[in-house]
């Protein structure tokens, strides 16, 4: 990928400098690159982007090295360029590239940009147009502004964990770095945001997004349920809070999830398996949220003598959302993941064809035939360091179309 055009993503055209490393900004960068836009990543000479090191387990390549498979998941659709930022030639590549550049990425510890040489103003005179997405732990200002962060320290001081687990004394992190990634994709919001309104103002912003910011901002009722209501969730396992039954629940040689999320359901779902909805103290959602472990009796007696499939296919029939847990091997063999484009193959420059997790988001026309899929079809691998290195000083060389940002 040496130039980013023609990819038929709708950000297409757009340049993004990313500078940032870990998790929460490349997620960023790649979600842009899925969209279209050209993203160039900026890296460390020698070493590179932390992740490229965080493992095993690791792949083997043709060309002898190991291969970070966490750098694979958050890298895909981007150019690499190595420069060492406190030298006069890494710092004069930058500026070119930021004189260029419609976005730029970074998630450096607050001050680090101002120290070599690129804090606000100074990004504001090489481009005035320029939107900067700073992403950091725990915000760039406050009592505790510059914090580091780190996904599951965050998931922990935000929240996140004390409501994760079997109970109040199991506090448990997500089993992915959700902070880091959503802290990304808040990000990619604003910067979005910002996007439009330069279309307006020609001038540039800077979008802040952090780890608890992202946390907090995906409370829901949870947050409410302190807020207003005065109480503090805890952790209760695999059973919803406010809704019963809603849940794990356990069958003949198995389990299955089922959401019974009205009135209309709980009817239903009693006369599929024989089951009084009048019961005593079930009869409504409240009352059964408030006799949560009878309800889970209740139903799990009903479930004891049927297997999983046959209980999922009955479940079904009844009109009542149900659903197995699936482990990662099943998930990425199911036939409705390929289908919503959630895998992709890309060719690596050293580790030949490889299978990706796929962009959440696809694209579509309308017209008198339907609906008719453009979505960036054609994806690039993660580089190897350095992998543009060359190319991308010879388009500076050659390029004088600066500065960029709301051209």
């Amino acid at each position: 990928m040496s130039d980013g055009m023609g990819n038929g993503g709708s950000l297409d055209g757009l340049l993004v400098v990313d500078l940032s490393r870990a998790l929460a900004g490349p997620h960023a960068g790649q979600m842009l690159g899925d969209l279209g836009a050209r993203v160039i990543k900026v890296e460390a000479p020698g070493t590179g982007d932390d992740t490229r090191s965080w493992g095993p387990p690791f792949v083997d390549g043709s060309d002898g090295g190991s291969y970070s498979t966490y750098f694979l998941s958050c890298n895909r659709n981007k150019e690499s360029i190595a420069l060492d930022l406190k030298s006069d030639d890494g710092r004069a590549v930058l500026t070119g590239l930021l004189q260029r550049a419609d976005v730029l990425i970074e998630n450096f510890r607050t001050g680090v940009m101002d120290r070599l040489g690129f804090g606000t103003s100074v990004l504001a005179e090489l481009n005035p147009g320029l939107i900067v997405l700073s992403i950091s732990g725990f915000g760039h200002d406050g009592p505790e502004g510059g914090r580091a962060g780190y996904d599951q320290i965050a998931q922990g001081e935000a929240g996140l964990m004390s409501i994760t687990g079997s109970g109040p004394e199991d506090p448990q992190r997500v089993g992915t770095p959700i902070a880091d990634l959503l802290g990304g994709i808040h990000g990619v919001v604003g910067v979005l945001a910002a996007l439009h309104e330069r279309h307006q103002t020609g001038k540039g912003r800077v979008v802040r997004a952090s780890l608890l910011s992202a946390l907090v901002g995906v409370h829901a009722f949870q947050g409410t349920r302190f807020l207003v209501a005065g109480e503090t969730p805890r952790a209760q396992g695999n059973h919803h809070p406010s809704i019963a039954p809603y849940g794990l629940f356990r069958c003949r040689g198995g389990a299955v999830q089922i959401s019974v999320g009205s009135e209309r359901l709980w009817r239903g779902f009693c006369q599929e398996f024989g089951l009084d909805p009048e019961t005593a103290g079930l009869a409504s959602n409240p009352e059964r949220v408030g006799n949560r472990e009878e309800t889970i009796r209740f139903v799990e007696a009903a479930f004891a003598d049927i297997d999983a499939g046959v209980l999922l296919a009955r479940l079904a029939s009844a009109g009542i959302p149900a659903g197995r847990v699936r482990t990662l091997d099943e998930v990425y063999e199911w036939d409705q993941v390929r289908s919503q484009g959630l895998i992709v193959g890309v060719e690596h420059e050293v580790l030949g064809s490889i299978s990706l997790p796929g962009p959440a988001i696809r694209f579509f026309d309308v017209g008198g035939e339907g609906e008719t899929e453009r979505s960036r079809r054609v994806h690039a691998a993660p580089p190897v360091l350095d992998q543009h290195g060359d190319t991308i000083r010879a388009w500076l060389a050659e390029d004088g179309n600066a500065p960029g940002g709301a051209r």
